[in-house]
């Protein structure tokens, strides 16, 4: 699996000399930035999620908890959220909540939908896995509803496989999915063929 370059706090995508060999099939990526989460971020991080889940189902109190005070129910349990914008924009967001000593879920991927269809689930969610990597855990979980097939099949891509429910913590959860990070997850055909390791 090849991931974007950390630079500092910061992911970019590389882009080759001269842009000749851009191995991305989206060439809005590279306007594409993942930065960790700050106070300030936490509005977006609650509108962009309140969005998508009150369009399709209903805010429950564990989502009210963790959009509201972000840094209480993610960060200080060891968690981490990662912001992203576009073209300077704030414009989605992922975390990784905390469920056990070297488990964490994938969890809160939102995207503003003025900014849908550019790429940025998918270098949110290659960022997500590298924060995993140095954070030393072996596997990331996921719970999710079958009726968003969009998002179903880009887990898919991704390598995260289905497993057995085993919690009942969303009510509007009906799927479990795992994803082993001692085995690489899997990119897209040629979307990210020259992008850099991070180690």
């Amino acid at each position: 699996m090849q991931f974007p370059l950390k630079q500092g706090s910061v992911f970019r995508w590389p882009s080759p000399p001269g842009r000749s060999g851009w191995a991305f099939k989206n060439s809005s990526m590279d306007k594409i930035e993942i930065i960790d989460y700050k106070a300030e971020h936490q509005p977006y991080f609650e509108k962009f999620n309140r969005a998508w889940i009150e369009k399709y189902f209903w805010l429950e109190d564990i989502d009210k908890y963790v959009l509201q005070h972000p840094e209480e129910a993610i960060l200080a349990e060891g968690g981490a959220i990662l912001m992203a914008t576009y073209d300077g924009v704030v414009a989605g967001t992922v975390a990784l909540k905390r469920v056990g000593d070297d488990i964490y879920e994938f969890t809160k991927m939102a995207v503003d939908e003025a900014y849908r269809r550019k790429g940025i689930a998918e270098a949110l969610s290659y960022a997500a896995f590298n924060k995993a990597k140095t954070l030393g855990l072996k596997k990331v979980i996921l719970y999710s509803q079958t009726g968003l097939v969009p998002a179903i099949a880009m887990y898919r891509k991704l390598g995260f496989v289905e497993v057995p429910m085993d919690s009942d913590a969303y009510k509007r959860s009906d799927i479990k999915m795992e994803l082993e990070l001692a085995r690489p997850p899997r990119s897209p055909k040629g979307e990210l063929s020259n992008a850099q390791t991070l180690t």
